[in-house]
């Protein structure tokens, strides 16, 4: 019997990432879930950027889109200030509660 090799696509965030309410979900879990380097929250604030337009948020956020792509890339190491320009960018405000 000749068996038929499985074609596989990577998995990709963004795609799935269609409402605002559904990128704060994927946002709240990254900052619950992060090993405490940020990781996770860089790879969030990157997909939802590409699941919106990295264009306009280099505009709305004032800087490059390849300035963007590296801060949020897996190597990337954003500054905090970074950080707030994307999210108050994207709609987003970070807040702060006792855990």
């Amino acid at each position: 019997m000749k068996t038929i090799p499985k074609e596989f696509s990577r998995f990709d965030a963004a795609n799935y990432l269609k409402s605002e309410e559904d990128m704060r979900l994927y946002l709240e879990a990254c900052f619950a879930e992060d090993p405490g380097d940020g990781s996770l929250i860089r790879a969030a604030l990157s997909d939802i950027a590409r699941a919106n337009s990295m264009t306009q948020l280099s505009h709305d956020t004032g800087l490059t889109r390849e300035g963007l792509y590296k801060a949020l890339s897996r190597d990337g190491n954003p500054e905090f200030s970074t950080i707030l320009k994307v999210t108050r960018a994207l709609g987003m405000k970070l807040t702060v509660t006792h855990a």
